[in-house]
Formats: C-alpha cells, structure tokens, sequence
C-alpha cells in the first residue's frame, strides 16, 4: 500500500479575534492525529487567508471564531478563496467557535460542511475530516 499524504488543514482566526486558545488545542490534536496543520494565528484578513490557503495547498480550511462576526467574515473569505484561484467547493470548509445553532443553516448554505461548538472533543473533529477530506 503506497505511503498517503497527510491531510493538509488551514487553520485560521479571521477577523479581531484576539484569543485562541482553543484553535491552538485544536491545531495540537490535528497534528498528534498525523495531520499537516498550518495555523494563521490571531487577527487574519480574508486575502491573508486565502494566500495561505493557496500557498499551503491546503484541503481542509476551518475558520474559529469567537467575535460573533461569522456571518460578515465568512463571506468574505470565502470570496477571497475565489479570487485567489480556490474554489471552496473543492476544499472542506469547517467553522468552530462561538456560532448560534440559528446562524449554522446559513454556514452550510454558504459550503461549510461541519460547524464543531464549544465543547465538541477534539476526537469528533479528527473523525470528521479523515472521512470529508478528499485524498
């Protein structure tokens, strides 16, 4: 059986976000689980998103946040991916955060296949993206 790649994730806060501990605890658990993880860090731009995720080739991007402005900042990172040359259809798109359950049906609708809340264990997140991720 040939050697697989590791699943490449992106890992970003967009946004004026200012805590990440959580993304960090998620970024260890990917990486123990044998995932390639590139986190952006704190305080990123759409554009600096989408340069990273093209840059890194990354196939799984998951987005955290905190500050309540998903339904703003999603749009437009998923806008930036576009003119970056992505297609957020053709990468796994995951959220995390602080995120009303109500405002979850429009994260899908824009191509988020997961959303993990407070409290999601890091096991249900590496669960989810070795059975999206597309090889």
């Amino acid at each position: 059986m040939p050697d697989r790649q590791p699943i490449r994730v992106l890992l970003a806060k967009p946004g004026l976000d200012g805590h990440d501990r959580g993304a960090r605890v998620v970024v260890r658990a990917l990486r123990e689980a044998g995932m390639d993880v590139v986190y952006t860090g704190i305080r990123q731009t759409p554009e600096a998103i989408a340069t990273a995720a093209k840059r890194h080739n990354a196939g799984v991007i998951g987005l955290s946040i905190l500050s309540g402005a998903h339904l703003t900042l999603f749009p437009r990172v998923l806008d930036a991916l576009q003119s970056a040359g992505i297609d957020p259809g053709s990468v796994v798109l995951i959220a995390g955060g602080i995120i009303p359950d109500e405002d979850i049906p429009a994260l899908r609708e824009m191509g988020f296949q997961a959303v993990f809340g407070p409290g999601t264990h890091t096991s249900e997140m590496i669960a989810f993206i070795r059975n999206a991720a597309r090889p």
